[in-house]
């Protein structure tokens, strides 16, 4: 390995700007989280009335100890909705999502989050929820789910969110038959189709007196058939344990129902083949050279500014260890080989756009990375690929179609970290959200676009005024200059995170000290899920 040398000055002036920027932008994001949950806390004495857990607590309960929780999707649904009474714009879509330990077995967690609109289903909550289904298929991650909903909000239905809603079913049913434990608490209502969300479970704990389940509640039961039933008598906890035999354990209350939940997991065994012993003692972890605080201010605030990104490996990598993959060619598409946790993995990332050497030396690193089963990260940080006739001529269209074959197809887990601008088809072949990475964040500086607002906005110009000329029509430059900062504007609105991540573009916007610790977490996910032998049933969840 090659010991990354550090020349980042870290007393200059574009230090201290760009780390006062990245500053403000992770403050925004902890406001809007913080927001979410002021929101839901303060429906705690409707829920202590009824004798309940918030949401929260429930999934804090849940968990092996405080603060061992990765949580997902923070920001999603941010900015879809009117600011509430106390000017809070509410994300998250309604649920509290994230991978955590219970009984030292990483699961994915879902919780109907519903201090917040009785935890009726919103549409990015849906969203949100369908990659989380993903993410533990993937990964082999036990689903846990606390479900308490509403169902969903028929003052605003929207058929295509009826529709594919339909998915969530498919995918616990795909859980259930892969092998992968679905476990669910019914914390309250669970109505309609909501209830094929508490059928469709390996093992179900309803909680007595709360726990509600049945295709038409008592309201729609009587004006569809006369039928006059309680909600009790319809689908109560003790019904269904006793009678109907959807429920598999009968809980006294949320405590409880936890407390079986985490017994569940427990007798599992899940980690059986992921612990197994491996030949030869582990080589002790040494950790990067250089503080993680300084990734603070690496990060130009502009798109223009050029940053080596070895700066950032230098602060995630075992030692600050890196060993080069063709160095000295496509110098500006940076490849190689590191540690991190003491797992292997091979980096790359961007110096500068993408050229046709660049995008040819990486596809030659992820098939050398595939032969050797060494997961992949990749350190976003381009404005796309070079463009002009020498980089036609030279292939570009060629090699970079070859790279986005490559991570189309690898057969390593793949990890995409935004770090600074992920531009054009630049953005696919750094292994965008679309290529299905196994895990997907943002630094809170992060831009996504099909192309920076000023080429955006240079372009249309230049094809509006050639039309005009081409028609013999006078240009209007107060017309020009207004669609120039339409356009520039339209595109600034879409491309930060909080509108990529608001829109599920990514898993989570996270603080870059916290870097080494998520891709230490993820990638151990991803070892172990290799690792891990799950038994598939080809009839998915049996019920009696």
């Amino acid at each position: 390995m090659t010991t990354l040398e550090s020349r980042l000055a870290v007393t200059a002036e574009p230090f201290r700007r760009n780390r006062e920027s990245m500053l403000a932008l992770l403050q925004r994001v902890r406001r809007v989280e913080a927001d979410t949950r002021e929101k839901s806390s303060a429906a705690r004495p409707r829920f202590e009335a009824r004798g309940q857990l918030l949401p929260a607590d429930r999934v804090g309960l849940l968990l092996d100890r405080a603060g061992a929780f990765l949580e997902l999707a923070t920001l999603a649904g941010y900015g879809m909705k009117a600011a509430d009474a106390q000017g809070r714009l509410v994300a998250g879509g309604g649920l509290i999502a994230g991978i955590g330990e219970i009984h030292g077995v990483s699961c994915m967690i879902c919780a109907s989050d519903s201090g917040i609109e009785a935890g009726a289903f919103q549409p990015k909550g849906l969203e949100k929820m369908l990659r989380m289904q993903e993410i533990a298929l993937k990964n082999r991650l036990p689903y846990v789910q606390l479900i308490e909903s509403a169902g969903g909000n028929l003052m605003n239905y929207n058929v295509e969110n009826f529709v594919r809603g339909g998915e969530k079913y498919r995918n616990l049913a795909r859980l259930s038959a892969a092998g992968i434990p679905v476990i669910t608490v019914t914390h309250g209502p669970s109505t309609a189709g909501g209830a094929y969300q508490t059928g469709l479970s390996d093992y179900i704990i309803l909680v007595e007196g709360r726990s509600r389940a049945y295709l038409a509640g008592p309201a729609l039961l009587k004006a569809a058939t006369g039928e006059t039933a309680t909600d009790e008598e319809l689908g109560g906890a003790a019904m269904h344990c006793a009678v109907s035999g959807l429920g598999d354990y009968l809980a006294r209350d949320d405590h409880d129902a936890i407390r079986i939940a985490r017994e569940i997991v427990a007798s599992l065994d899940w980690n059986q083949d992921a612990d197994a012993p491996r030949r030869g003692a582990a080589p002790a972890v040494r950790p990067p050279r250089y503080d993680a605080e300084e990734l603070l201010g690496i990060m130009p605030t502009d798109d223009k500014t050029p940053v080596d990104m070895r700066e950032v490996i230098a602060r995630l990598v075992d030692d600050s260890d890196f060993q080069p993959f063709g160095e000295r060619y496509g110098e500006a598409t940076v490849c190689g080989l590191a540690r991190i946790d003491g797992m292997p993995v091979g980096i790359i990332t961007n110096n500068g756009p993408i050229d046709p050497d660049g995008a040819a030396k990486a596809t030659h690193f992820i098939q050398a990375c595939c032969q050797s089963r060494t997961p992949l990260l990749y350190l976003n940080n381009t404005t796309g690929f070079m463009v002009g006739r020498a980089y036609e001529e030279a292939g570009s269209i060629k090699h970079g179609s070859k790279m986005i074959q490559a991570i189309t197809n690898a057969t390593v887990p793949q990890i995409t970290l935004f770090c600074g601008a992920s531009f054009g088809a630049g953005h696919y072949a750094m292994c965008g959200r679309a290529f299905d990475p196994s895990f997907c964040f943002s630094w809170p500086n992060a831009r996504c676009a099909i192309m920076g607002p000023e080429q955006a906005a240079l372009t249309m110009t230049t094809v509006t005024r050639a039309k005009l000329e081409r028609e013999g029509k006078p240009v209007d430059e107060q017309r020009m200059a207004s669609l120039r900062d339409s356009i520039v504007g339209n595109f600034q609105s879409q491309m930060d995170v909080f509108a990529t991540s608001a829109r599920l573009l990514d898993d989570g916007v996270i603080d870059p000290r916290d870097t080494r610790a998520v891709l230490a977490w993820t990638l151990r996910l991803c070892r172990d899920a290799r690792r891990r032998d799950v038994q598939p049933m080809q009839f998915s969840v049996a019920r009696p």
